[in-house]
């Protein structure tokens, strides 16, 4: 079974990362992150990732119909290997630290174990993953359940609180959020972060927490694109609000939700708060409305903004 933040490698050497539960007509649902140069293996951000697949490999660039979205897809034929983050957390837990990345993903580790959370149940993405981390390399760990992932996140709260793990700091937030290209004043995005408790510092080095929901998917409904719209609306449930992608169910009369593709916006707002959305209007075949928050990867202009608490 193929998962978000799972990676498939090819033959010709590149390394995508998957953005979907199971598989559309048969590929997975991806991003190109990893090509193998003489050098050793590239990193590509989205824009380059396209300009080098239409170059070279065409075939793997994709209209979702799902989606209604362009992004890249691998035959499953096609894949030489699945990367899994469990399975490779697992082995560096058991086998032990190569370097200073690994070494703090163990203690990190160590410290969730002995707080009572289950390592079975977490996985490390990223760059981790597929073994091509440097010395300033994050942590990206995967939590499976929704429970883990909150508990998890409890966790981290503890152990911020006891010293043992660290806040970000100025750097680090600036980092964040210059990666993110948020659409948010730099003082919005961190208010709207520091709550979130998915972020901490180990060692100096930052990690991440991500939530996988393993339950099967409802069978896919097509949503086509209505247009640009910005709303202020208040959110009656944030159940979903860390999933992949993140639902929030608004009070509106005639939108029932709001969706982001993008990780900025994940757990963004809880129940009884009032955000002011900017994104994409889709409706479904059924009239269902919502509002998405990344139709382009990045999001260019698109937000969510908690403006009453």
């Amino acid at each position: 079974m193929f998962f978000p933040k799972d990676f498939v490698e090819t033959a010709e050497g590149l390394i995508f990362a998957l953005v979907e539960q199971g598989t559309e007509q048969d590929k997975v649902l991806c991003f190109l992150r990893y090509v193998k140069e003489p050098s050793g293996w590239q990193k590509y951000a989205t824009e380059p990732a396209n300009a080098f697949l239409k170059r070279h490999y065409p075939e793997y660039l994709h209209y979702s119909p799902v989606l209604d979205a362009y992004l890249h897809a691998v035959a499953v034929d096609r894949v030489v290997k699945h990367h899994r983050p469990r399975q490779r957390l697992q082995a560096i837990m058991q086998d032990g630290p190569n370097d200073a990345v690994e070494r703090d993903l163990c203690q990190l580790g160590e410290l969730l174990q002995r707080h009572g959370l289950d390592l079975a149940a977490i996985g490390i993405t990223g760059s981790i993953l597929v073994d091509v981390q440097n010395p300033a390399s994050d942590i990206d760990l995967v939590c499976y359940g929704r429970n883990v992932f909150h508990d998890c996140r409890a966790v981290t709260r503890v152990l911020i609180e006891q010293g043992l793990l660290q806040e970000l700091n100025e750097q680090d937030w600036r980092q964040s959020y210059q990666r993110r290209s948020s659409a948010l004043s730099f003082t919005d995005y961190v208010w709207h972060e520091r709550r979130k408790y998915n972020k901490a510092v180990i060692n100096g080095r930052k990690f991440d927490l991500n939530f996988i929901d393993e339950s099967p998917r409802p069978e896919s409904i097509n949503y086509q694109k209505c247009g640009p719209l910005t709303v202020q609306c208040a959110v009656i449930d944030d159940r979903r609000a860390f999933d992949y992608p993140a639902e929030f169910f608004i009070g509106h009369d005639d939108i029932r939700s709001v969706v982001s593709f993008t990780a900025t916006y994940t757990g963004q707002a809880v129940s009884g708060e009032t955000v002011e959305v900017s994104g994409v209007l889709e409706q479904n075949e059924y009239g269902v409305k919502r509002i998405v928050v990344g139709s382009s990867r990045e999001a260019h202009g698109e937000y969510i903004k908690v403006v009453r608490v």
